[in-house]
Formats: C-alpha cells, structure tokens, sequence
C-alpha cells in the first residue's frame, strides 16, 4: 500500500482549515446584519404581548394586537427613517458621538411622546377622516391599512437612504385607505388644507430661523475681534432662550388649558431663563479659559448649547411625530370599544408608550446611516450651524405640536439645514462684514487660512444640490404613493377578511 506524502498532507489540512474559517467569518459577518432585525422582531412580539395584558378579554382583542404589532412596526420605521434629523446636525458637526447621540435621543423621544404627544394624535386618529360618517367596524380596517402601507414605504425608503416624511406617508396613508374604502366624502378636506399649508410654511420657517439665528451666531460672535469674549457673552443667552422656550412650552402642555393665561407663562420661560443664564455663565467662562482667538475655539464653546438644542428637538419629534404610529392605532382601540368613548382622539398611556419606545429601537437599532446623511452629506457642519439647524427645526415642531398640527419633522429639519446652507452661499458672496473682517486680517497677517478662491468655495460651502433633488422628489411622491398603496391594502384586507 503506498504510502502519503505528509507534507503534501499537511498543505492539504491548512488548506480545509483556512476554508473553515473564512466560512466561520461569513457566517458571523451575514449573523450581525441578522442582529438588529432580529431584535426588532422580538420588539413586536413584545409589544403583542403588551397589548394583548389590556385587551385579552376584551371584543376585537385581536384586531387590535395586530394593530398593536403594526403600531410598533411603523413606530420603529420612523426611529431609524425620522429620528436621524434630531441629532444629525450635533453628530456631523462632531459635537457628540454617534453612541451618545442615540442614548439622548431615545431617551428624550420616549419623554416627548408620553407627555406632550396627546394632541396630534388626536388630529391623526380621528380628524383626517370624519369617524362619525365611517362605520366603525370599518374604521379599525382602514387604520389597519394605512399602518401597514406607510410603514412599508418609510421601510423602503430607509434602505433606499432617503430621509422621507412618515408624517407625509401616514396621512396619505389614512386618505388613501379612507378613500378606498368609503370615497371622498369622509374625509376632512379642511383639516388636510391646514395640514397641507404647514407642510409648506414649516419647512420656509425653520430654514429662515436657522438663517437668522447663523446670522446673529456670525454678526454677534463670529466676525468680531475678541470672538471669545464675545462668545463669554451671548452663548448663556442663546441657552437662556433656548431653555426658556421650552419651560413655557412645558406648562402649555402639562397645566390643563385655560388654568394659567399667556402672561403668567411668558413670566414663568423668562424666570427660567433668567436661571439659565445665572447657571450657564459661570461653565462658559471655564471653558473659554485659555482658548485662542480663532473660529475653531468656538466649537469648544458650542458642543453644550448643541447637546441642550438636539435634547430638545427629539423631545419636540416624539411630541409631534409619535402620533405617526399610535393615531390610526388609538383609533382601533376606540372603534373596538376597548376604550372610553368619551376620550375619542385622546389614546390610552398603553398605546403612548408603544409609539415611543417603538421609536427609540428603531432609532437604535437602524439609524445611524441616515444620521450620517443628514448630518455630513448636503451642506458642511460645524456645531455654531449645527446649533441653529437643531434649534430653529425644534421650536418650529413645538409650535406645531402645542396647535395639534401633524407637520413633518424631516421637512423641518432638513429645511433648516438647507436654509443655513443657502445663507451661507449669500452671506460668503454679499456681506460687508465678513469682506472687511478678511481685509484686517489680511492685512494684519492675523487670519487663520487663506480666502479660498471660488471654486474652492464651491466645493466647500454650496449646498449639495443632488441631495437637494433627491429629497425633494422623496416628499414629493410620498403622499400619493402610500394613498395608493393603502388603498390596495385595504381591497385585499377587505377580500380576505370580510
């Protein structure tokens, strides 16, 4: 019998070994993009099962587990597609870490959604289409599709990387299932033209208040002389406002209505942010210390009022936005008479806390490629621009949700970053202020980089407008193709189950 050659043999087991291991290394490679969906499917049996502890004994329990499963389907789309606007302005101007701004976002999400959420739920769930001319057998119906048809369209257009409005699907969603199942006449045409205006006017408003507020970062801070002294003086202001601001907004949402009249609250945010001032002077001060006179020492200055600004704008996102995914859910819960019926439009904490916490696992879980779009890829940020992208988009989303208005936070967001992109086109080529502060220090060989020449210029500061297009065209579409995807639902919902 002839014997093997053993070095022959050895090549030949190395050879098997390395084969085994890189089959070891794809297996764990397609195991990790495996992680997050599977966590996400744990997420909706958890919250059936949740739902199911409120309505288990209850008639329609099983409608509305299954809207339950679709609230919270729809809720995670709309952390990993919607939740990326809040804080990809801090994360690509570098002021807080990808990690960090996860954390501060799920968990001011779940604050803004179960304390100040109640309201444009009430708009989502029962006046877009007039229940009162809807059966209301039909109605958990048409709920269930409009679920099922906008969360299936933010979900593609997340792994299509386009930041679209989940407000824009969800309505067009509850229109279209509407529609389809009893025609054109439930539906509150008044209520969508003020929907459809605030969709118009809020994203024009946040780009010019974020222009504004870069304006008066430049003017006040950034070309003066002694830009840290400067900087000393106004950045506690800016957190006084910005704090005041919300503490008003606080008691419009937590006192009942009519119990303190507008002075006492205007009192009450200037109290607070008289305090803010008092207790943020003496931390800028400490951070200024040693700093040089230079524009990139303000980033120093700018990460804490950034943080405070992003803080508040997912609070003011899970306020307005939760409504998104518990609306048509808090609607099922009323139509299968689990609920009060004397609190129609007014969702049970139960179906809040699915909406909010379904938010922050999709955020968690799939939102940081569409942080990093938002936040680095259609105009650059640093955290002065970054500040005023956060906080122009999170005051104009709380005005919004203090008047119960469904209006699209990504409109708002991405608006405000276009607007500081558009101003600082202008203001580069037209202001007397920055030609003459370049001159000096030209002249005085004081500047810190050379003046790019135009094309540099261009390269650098001009909006990106692919992006531009891209996302247009994304919020364009959205309203009618989740109108006609949820109305096609709803026929085969209507085919299979009734």
């Amino acid at each position: 019998m002839p014997q093997r050659n053993p070095v022959l043999t050895k090549r030949t087991l190395d050879k098997d070994l390395d084969k085994v291991t890189h089959v070891e290394d794809a297996a764990k490679y397609v195991s990790r993009r495996l992680v997050a969906p599977g966590l996400g499917l744990i997420f909706l049996g958890l919250a059936m099962l949740f739902a199911g502890v409120y309505v288990f004994d209850r008639p329609g329990a099983v409608l509305v587990i299954a809207a339950a499963a679709l609230a919270a389907y729809m809720a995670m789309n709309i952390g990993a597609n919607d939740v990326t606007n809040n804080v990809g302005a801090a994360v690509g101007a570098r002021a807080i870490t990808m990690k960090q701004a996860l954390i501060v976002a799920a968990i001011f999400e779940v604050l803004g959604a179960t304390i100040a959420g109640g309201e444009v739920v009430k708009t989502i769930s029962s006046s877009i289409v007039d229940t009162v001319q809807v059966p209301q057998a039909m109605l958990g119906w048409i709920m269930m599709a409009a679920l099922t048809a906008a969360a299936l369209w933010i979900n593609l257009a997340t792994w299509m990387n386009a930041p679209v409005s989940t407000t824009h699907a969800i309505v067009g969603a509850v229109i279209g299932a509407g529609v389809g199942a009893v025609g054109l006449e439930p539906v509150n045409w008044r209520v969508m033209l003020e929907i459809t205006a605030s969709w118009v006017t809020s994203p024009l408003i946040g780009g010019l208040i974020a222009a504004g507020l870069l304006y008066l970062v430049k003017t006040l801070i950034v070309y003066r002389e002694d830009k840290i002294a400067a900087a000393r003086q106004w950045v506690p202001v800016m957190i006084a406002v910005m704090a005041g601001g919300f503490m008003a907004y606080m008691v419009l949402q937590l006192a009942p209505r009519e119990r303190y009249p507008s002075l006492t609250i205007l009192l009450i945010g200037i109290g607070i942010g008289l305090v803010s001032w008092l207790a943020a002077r003496p931390i800028i001060q400490r951070q200024a210390e040693n700093l040089e006179n230079r524009n990139s020492s303000l980033r120093t200055l700018f990460h804490f009022p950034l943080i405070g600004s992003a803080a508040l704008l997912s609070f003011a996102h899970g306020a307005n936005d939760v409504s998104n995914a518990v609306g048509p859910l808090s609607a099922i819960v009323h139509s299968a008479g689990i609920a009060d019926n004397s609190t129609v439009g007014h969702p049970p904490l139960w179906v809040m806390l699915i909406g909010a916490l379904g938010i922050s696992v999709g955020l968690l879980l799939f939102g940081p490629r569409l942080i990093r779009l938002v936040g680095e890829e259609i105009t650059k940020l640093n955290p002065t621009r970054a500040y005023c992208v956060a906080l122009s988009t999170a005051f104009t989303v709380i005005v919004a949700s203090w008047l119960g208005l469904p209006v699209s936070t990504t409109h708002i967001a991405v608006g405000s970053v276009f607007g500081v992109g558009f101003f600082r086109e202008w203001y580069t080529r037209h202001s007397k202020r920055r030609i003459e502060f370049i001159r000096r220090k030209t002249e005085n060989f004081e500047i810190d980089e050379p003046e790019p020449n135009v094309h540099e210029a261009r390269r650098r500061y001009l909006v990106r407008r692919s992006h531009f297009m891209t996302i247009i065209g994304a919020w364009v579409i959205t309203v009618p193709v989740s109108a006609a995807l949820a109305a096609m639902i709803y026929w085969a919902m209507f085919a299979l189950f009734m």
